[in-house]
C-alpha cells in the first residue's frame, strides 16, 4: 500500500519513506503496468463450474486447471456438483440466482441440450469444455476426437493387430460417437472389416469397463487388442485380463484415452491418448472471462472455438500379437 501511495504521488507518505521506495524503484527498474492497474480496479468476476463426471481422475485434472487459472486471474470460482440428466438445470439456476457472470461446462454437462437451451434463454455466457460436437453458438474448447482415436488405432494396427476390440463411452456424451467414428475410419483405412461383435458398450466408468471386457473376451474369436474410450475403462480391461490369466501386453494389448493419473497408477502403465484436460480447463476460463468483459463493455463477439493438440503416449500395455513389449 505504501509503494502504491508513492507511485501515485499521494501526499500521506513520510519523505524518508518516499525516498526509500523511489530508491528501490530505480534499483529494480520498475515501471507500473497500465493493463494490470486497470484490471486491478475492474469489477470482479464470479464463475460457476458444474461437474458431473464419473471419472475422478478426469475431474481432478479439470479442477487443477480451473483453480489455477481462476487464481491467476483473480476470479471467484463456485464449484457445484449435479447429476447428469437429473437436476443440472436446477443447480445451474441456483448459481445464476446467486449472481454468477458465466458458467463452465465440462463433459458430460456440455452435452445437456436442455441445460444449453436454458442458458441461452437466460443469456448467461457459457463455455463447453470437452464436447465432441460443440454448438457453434457456444464458446468451446476441445480436441479432434475422431483423429485422436484414429491415431491410436493406426498405432495398434501397425503393431500387427487385426482383431481389435473397442469399448464405447456413455452414449449420452458426444465424444463417445466421435471416438467410435475414429475407430471405424482407421479400420476402413487399413482394409479391416468392421465386426460389431468387437464393439462393447461402456459408460466411462471402471465397472462398465469390466463388463465390456468380459463381453469382448468371451467372443469365440477373441480380440488380440482392446482400445477403450477412456483410461478408467482401459484399466478395467487390464484387470479383467489378469483375472483370466492373460498377460498384458503379450496376450492382450490394451490402450486407453485421456492420460489421467490413472494411466500411470495401473500395472502395467497404460498406453493412451493424452488429452490436455487441465489446459482445456484453463483455456475455457480464459475464453469465458474474455466474453464476460466484452459483454460488460457492450460488445457481442462471435462464439470462439479453440481446439488443443493431443498426442499418443506409449507405455507398457501395447505390443505385437503374442510378443512381450520392447523396453520403453
Amino acid at each position: 500500500m505504501t509503494v502504491s501511495r508513492v507511485i501515485n504521488n499521494e501526499s500521506n507518505v513520510r519523505e524518508t519513506t518516499r525516498e526509500r521506495v523511489m530508491h528501490a524503484v530505480a534499483l529494480l527498474h520498475y515501471s507500473p503496468n497500465p493493463a494490470a492497474r486497470s484490471l486491478a480496479g475492474a469489477q470482479p468476476i464470479r464463475l460457476g463450474l458444474l461437474y458431473s463426471n464419473p471419472s475422478a481422475a478426469y475431474l481432478s485434472e479439470f479442477l487443477v486447471g480451473s483453480l489455477d487459472s481462476a487464481s491467476q486471474a483473480n476470479i471467484q470460482l463456485i464449484v457445484e456438483k449435479c447429476e447428469f440428466g437429473d437436476h443440472e438445470i436446477e443447480v445451474a439456476q441456483h448459481l445464476i440466482a446467486g449472481g454468477i457472470d458465466g458458467l463452465i461446462l465440462p463433459s458430460p454437462l456440455c452435452d445437456s441440450i436442455d441445460l444449453l437451451r436454458m442458458l441461452a434463454t437466460e443469456s448467461i455466457p457459457s463455455v463447453a469444455v470437452g464436447s465432441g460436437s460443440p454448438s457453434p453458438d457456444l464458446l468451446a474448447v476441445s480436441i479432434d476426437e475422431v483423429t485422436a482415436a484414429q491415431t491410436m488405432m493406426r498405432h495398434i494396427i501397425a503393431l500387427g493387430h487385426r482383431r481389435i476390440g473397442f469399448v464405447v463411452g456413455n452414449p449420452k456424451q458426444s465424444v463417445s460417437a466421435r471416438r467410435l467414428e475414429g475407430y471405424r475410419v482407421a479400420l476402413a483405412e487399413a482394409g479391416i472389416a468392421f465386426d460389431d461383435q468387437l464393439v462393447a458398450q461402456g459408460l466411462f466408468t471402471y465397472r462398465s469397463g469390466l463388463d465390456a471386457a468380459d463381453t469382448l473376451l468371451d467372443v469365440s474369436d477373441a480380440p488380440t487388442a482392446i482400445f477403450a474410450s477412456n483410461d478408467d475403462m482401459a484399466a478395467a480391461v487390464v484387470a479383467a485380463a489378469h483375472r483370466r490369466g492373460l498377460d498384458v501386453p503379450r496376450d492382450l494389448t490394451v490402450c486407453g484415452f485421456d492420460d489421467t493419473t490413472l494411466a500411470t497408477a495401473t500395472w502395467p502403465e497404460l498406453t493412451t491418448i493424452h488429452q490436455p484436460i487441465a489446459d482445456m480447463a484453463r483455456a475455457g476460463i480464459e475464453l469465458l472471462v474474455k466474453e464476460v468483459r466484452s459483454r460488460r463493455s457492450g460488445h457481442a463477439d462471435a462464439a470462439e472455438h479453440i481446439r488443443l493438440d493431443f498426442r499418443l503416449v506409449r507405455r507398457e500395455t501395447d505390443a505385437a500379437p503374442g510378443r512381450s513389449p520392447t523396453p520403453r
